[in-house]
């Protein structure tokens, strides 16, 4: 298969996957296996990176009044609602980063086409929004130790198959957080925590020297940013419209077909 229909394909996987709760991540990992991707470790999971950074760019073009809104409000130099949401999605952003730098090892071997992990993170990412879809509508407030929690739940949804999304608004849901203010949060806090794991690479010198599949990455990095628009608005109005129990359908699904597959491949 070239470069450009394996871009396409990596594309349009982690563009209509990265928004709605049924990981992006596991996606990718069956559309790398499936396509005949090589690549193990850390060149597999600078790849997803680079797709995660082009989704990124579709959430600050969606919400780009909500980010004006903050750095409006914290170049006020005052505490105001603004500094007050931009502290805790700092607070938010604790458990992942602290998993990131002490467990790199351990998260990147985790991408490297181990396709029955992927399918057990994707039965957990079903029954966590089973629980979702019938917890008790309320409109808590998002406070410090909410943020905290919702966090943790960001922190374990590295994992390939764990959907980060559906980790974190699930989890807010279920503290009682008002839906649209779920789904709100659990996208914008995580642009800084993507653009921070990139900034990293850079300065590891992950970028110095020819990269393989450059094509690949290209096209998949335009594909995940357009195709990423149109899902990151759709997944909106499905949080809102209280239908998460159907992507669980879709995760348990998949989740088996993956499995067996395996199993019987063995």
């Amino acid at each position: 298969m070239s470069e450009l229909i394996r871009g396409i394909v990596l594309g349009l996987v982690q563009g209509i996957t990265e928004f709605l709760p049924v990981s992006s991540d596991g996606h990718l990992e069956l559309a790398k296996y499936f396509l005949g991707d090589t690549s193990v470790g850390e060149e597999s999971l600078f790849l997803t990176i680079i797709l995660h950074v082009a989704t990124t760019l579709s959430i600050i073009v969606v919400f780009r009044k909500d980010i004006a809104d903050i750095f409006k409000g914290l170049l006020q130099f005052k505490w105001n609602a603004q500094t007050e949401f931009s502290a805790k999605v700092v607070v938010s952003m604790i458990p992942a980063v602290f998993a990131g730098l002490f467990f790199e090892e351990e998260i990147e071997s985790m991408f490297s086409g181990r396709i029955l992990l992927v399918a057990g993170m994707l039965v957990l990412t079903g029954f966590m929004l089973v629980l979702a879809q019938y917890a008790k509508d309320t409109n808590k407030p998002i406070t410090y130790v909410n943020a905290f929690i919702i966090g943790i739940a960001q922190a374990f949804a590295i994992a390939p198959g764990l959907s980060r999304s559906g980790c974190t608004i699930s989890t807010s849901v279920m503290l009682g957080i008002d839906r649209n203010q779920a789904a709100k949060f659990s996208f914008l806090i995580v642009i800084p925590l993507i653009l921070g794991k990139l900034c990293k690479d850079i300065l590891d010198g992950h970028f110095n020297g020819p990269i393989e599949h450059s094509t690949t990455l290209i096209v998949g990095f335009v594909v995940a940013f357009v195709t990423g628009l149109f899902a990151c608005r759709l997944m909106l109005k499905v949080v809102q419209q209280s239908k998460l129990i159907y992507f669980a359908i879709y995760c348990f699904i998949v989740a088996i077909s993956a499995a067996i597959y395996i199993l019987t491949k063995g």
